[in-house]
């Protein structure tokens, strides 16, 4: 992909609140504000974004590299979480946007030595992209891609894909990145929302003609129990992507009866591996396979290893052991796979719960417990116990016109007849709302 060639793209580029832009106007905005940065940055800085998506902060991304810098792109989120980011990637100039000027705020970050990873990068006459794997408390993960070879590795495609996306995903997560790269190199049409309130994305799908929504199983669920979700016309969309934590089957199976007319694919990636590309077995499967020729995997007990081209070798800031020495990178997803080479997630190893010794996965009590007719979703997770080392607990989100008596006692009689007694839920915990993180991934509730 050549930033050049947006101004060939025929049709709109990005659609926010009630604006539309070309690709031309996107092309002409990448170098207004790339002349800008001349005179505001230099080719070894560490600059942040501090920005969800905008038709001016997509535009920045792409001038940015242009320049040849290290980019950290962070949504608005909480003080001490920035902070910690900013400082955890040795940031020394942050770019928002004021009344659509570019404001530049000066960083001090004496003492603090510069990555190696960064210099390797910016050596190469390169721009690299900073993300964090985790951490709302503390020092996050961080680790640096070369953006410049990302960008580069897109092929133009013989001809644009007419199609309308939803930039549902974060600025800063690698599969809301993966999506823009991804819909602007096939020039296709990006819809930014202005919220990501479930009411308001049923009502930009029908106003906007939405045909693919790339978003999570959480926020799916959030739409499903919205009580106004039988009014929303529907019918542009397509296809409804879902990723970054685990689909509970009853979910998939609820959304395909309700919008029957619409495909819905697994994606699969981590943030230091980045998007790789994957086919589900079916609209109804969590199986699916890994069909891109740039990545590797394979699977040691029956834990899930990945190589990419463009992977990231170490964390800068942390202990890198999920990186082994011939460059596999350990997931640290749990999977099976059936007769035909399909793989499914069954958990997350540091999610499984010891009980006196013997191992429980709480995808098993969650499927269990999702059969009960009234219940909505729920989140099995471990807390310590002096008898048993640790036991079972469960979160479970109910309908809210439900006895709560009645199905408590239906969910441990589905549980008793079929689980073993080990994996019987010891704590209990109903609520008749979804409990959930800024960025639409599930929760527990205390």
């Amino acid at each position: 992909m050549k930033i050049s060639d947006f101004k060939n793209h025929r049709g709109v580029a990005i659609i926010e609140s009630n604006s539309e832009y070309t690709y031309q106007d996107l092309a002409q905005r990448i170098d207004e504000l790339s002349i800008e940065l001349t005179k505001l940055i230099e080719n070894d800085d560490v600059i942040c974004i501090n920005s969800d998506y905008s038709f001016n902060s997509i535009a920045l991304l792409f001038a940015a590299t242009i320049r040849n810098c290290i980019i950290v792109p962070i949504v608005p989120t909480a003080q001490s979480e920035f902070e910690n980011k900013i400082t955890a990637a040795a940031v020394n100039k942050i770019i928002c946007f004021e009344e659509n000027k570019l404001i530049i705020k000066k960083v001090s970050n004496d003492g603090q030595v510069f990555p190696t990873q960064y210099k390797e990068i910016l050596n190469g006459g390169h721009s690299g992209l900073v993300l964090f794997s985790s951490g709302t408390t503390g020092s996050p993960k961080v680790m640096v891609h070369n953006l410049s070879e990302i960008i580069n590795d897109y092929k133009t495609p013989k001809k644009a894909r007419n199609l309308n996306f939803l930039l549902f995903l974060l600025f800063d997560h690698i599969g809301g990145i993966n999506t823009l790269l991804n819909c602007l190199n096939n020039g296709t049409t990006i819809t930014i929302p202005l919220n990501r309130n479930p009411e308001y994305i049923l009502q930009i799908i029908e106003d906007k003609k939405v045909q693919i929504l790339p978003t999570t199983p959480t926020f799916l669920n959030l739409i499903l129990m919205n009580e106004n979700f039988e009014k929303y016309d529907l019918s542009s969309l397509k296809m409804i992507t879902y990723g970054t934590e685990r689909m509970p089957q009853a979910l998939l199976d609820k959304l395909k009866i309700k919008i029957p007319h619409v495909k819905f694919l697994q994606t699969f990636g981590t943030s230091e591996t980045g998007i790789m590309k994957t086919e589900s077995k079916s609209s109804t499967s969590l199986f699916f396979k890994i069909v891109d020729p740039n990545y590797q995997y394979k699977i040691e007990n029956d834990q899930l290893y990945l190589k990419s081209k463009n992977q990231i070798k170490e964390y800068i800031n942390h202990e890198s052991n999920q990186f082994e020495e011939d460059s596999w990178f350990a997931t640290g997803d749990i999977v099976e796979t059936d007769e035909d080479g399909f793989i499914r997630i069954i958990g997350r190893i540091n999610n499984i719960i010891n009980v006196g010794g013997l191992k429980v996965f709480p995808k098993e009590i969650e499927d269990v417990i999702n059969e009960v007719t009234g219940v909505v979703d729920t989140t099995v997770y471990s807390r310590n116990s002096i008898i048993t080392g640790q036991m079972v607990c469960a979160d479970i989100v109910i309908k809210p016109d439900v006895d709560k008596k009645i199905i408590k006692e239906q969910i441990l009689k589905n549980c008793r007849e079929k689980l073993e007694k080990y994996k019987i839920p010891s704590k209990i915990s109903l609520s008749d709302s979804l409990s959930f993180s800024s960025r639409f991934k599930k929760t527990t509730m205390n």
